[in-house]
């Protein structure tokens, strides 16, 4: 029964999480962030549980595991919303006919259906047996703050190699003073590595050692490394685009409303900082009125690269109305798209492993930057021509 009543508290605080206060809020992400990415994994927790209970109260058990179930089913359906809500998002950012604008190599590389086995029986497992992983990689001085994993195609490692797939930068989450580089976004960066990439997850330093500027400074040394070093693995520099979630998403924003300046390039002003494009899962973006430039809602945009924006409707920690407002703002001052995709039923921390909602989120994350690539190219060939 204690088990039993323990998936009816992860399930209720998934299905209807409180938003305030804000304390309240972090605990109801805690306890339903896994159930609400994974219900089907929660079904087969309450249906043993369920079993478990002694005779004499497997009626009340019963009962209850029915309401739960009831819960679940609720949850998936939300998931399954996913879907919808990511085209239309890019229908909306992108135009409705962004599908026939994408270059004809990049057209075969888009995922046409959901992993549902891997959903469904294995969340856990993202590593691939094309990818590898090349761990712990330095890129500053600041020791283990300075690490990153680098993720490539079996084989894409020949040193002065031409050409060469697009480089992925991600930053992980931890609201700035936790949080390492192997956590989040796993299933994006192996599923881009497959088709070519080169996809980057990156430590930097956190509070209370560090304050701002220094992990904007840091997270703008990776794409200077990424640049760098993009012939030793078979990458091309000129296409990076970057990406993070939760606090690593308000640092992905940042290094894009402030590429190229060198008051955050201490040591390395000549690099270039720009970025082709940027993806923000969950991210924190300010309050209104906030002029910190530690916020992306104190930036206007104007020059900002295009941007993909993945929130969901019922996130806890970092409220989905802040992400609306932040790509209501930048549509309106930015001359690039904006893709802003509120994911139904998504509570914060939804990019950890497979699920209905990620994996649909992957799929426009593979359309979102297949565009810009294919205007990328059609750019190339005009000055070419």
């Amino acid at each position: 029964m204690v088990t039993t009543l323990i998936a009816a508290w992860c399930t209720l605080l998934a299905a209807a999480p409180p938003r305030r206060p804000l304390a309240l809020g972090v605990v109801a992400y805690l306890c339903g962030w896994v159930v609400s990415e994974l219900p089907f994994a929660a079904f087969c927790y309450l249906l043993v549980s369920t079993l478990l209970v002694p005779a004499g109260q497997r009626d009340l058990a019963a009962g209850l595991a029915a309401a739960i179930t009831a819960g679940l089913v609720l949850i998936a359906w939300r998931g399954l919303r996913a879907g919808p809500a990511v085209d239309q998002a890019l229908d909306e950012g992108l135009g409705a006919d962004w599908r026939s604008g994408l270059d004809p190599s990049l057209v075969a590389s888009l995922r046409s259906r959901l992993p549902l086995a891997r959903i469904m029986f294995a969340p856990f497992f993202y590593r691939r047996r094309d990818v590898e992983r090349i761990a712990n990689i330095s890129y500053g001085s600041a020791c283990r703050k300075n690490l990153l994993d680098l993720y490539r195609h079996r084989g894409q490692c020949s040193a002065g190699q031409t050409g060469g797939g697009p480089i992925l930068v991600h930053l992980h989450g931890g609201a700035l003073f936790m949080g390492k580089k192997n956590r989040e976004a796993r299933p994006l960066l192996y599923r881009l590595a497959s088709q070519g990439w080169v996809c980057i997850s990156a430590n930097y330093r956190l509070h209370p050692a560090a304050k701002f500027p220094d992990y904007l400074i840091d997270a703008k040394k990776v794409i200077a490394w990424a640049r760098e070093h993009a012939h030793e693995h078979g990458a091309d520099p000129t296409l990076v685009f970057m990406a993070g979630s939760s606090s690593g998403a308000q640092l992905a924003a940042l290094t894009a409303f402030t590429h190229n300046d060198i008051a955050y390039q201490p040591s390395f002003e000549r690099a270039d900082t720009s970025v082709s494009g940027v993806i923000c899962l969950q991210g924190y973006y300010g309050q209104p009125g906030d002029q910190s430039p530690a916020t992306p809602l104190a930036y206007r945009g104007t020059d900002a690269p295009p941007f993909f924006v993945a929130h969901g409707d019922r996130d806890s920690v970092a409220p989905a109305a802040m992400a609306r407002l932040f790509a209501t703002r930048l549509r309106a001052a930015s001359s690039n798209p904006v893709v802003y995709a509120e994911l139904p039923g998504g509570q914060h921390g939804f990019d950890r492993f497979h699920s209905l909602r990620f994996d649909r989120v992957v799929e426009g994350v593979e359309g979102f930057t297949a565009w810009v690539r294919s205007r990328e190219l059609a750019r190339h060939l005009r000055d070419a021509g």
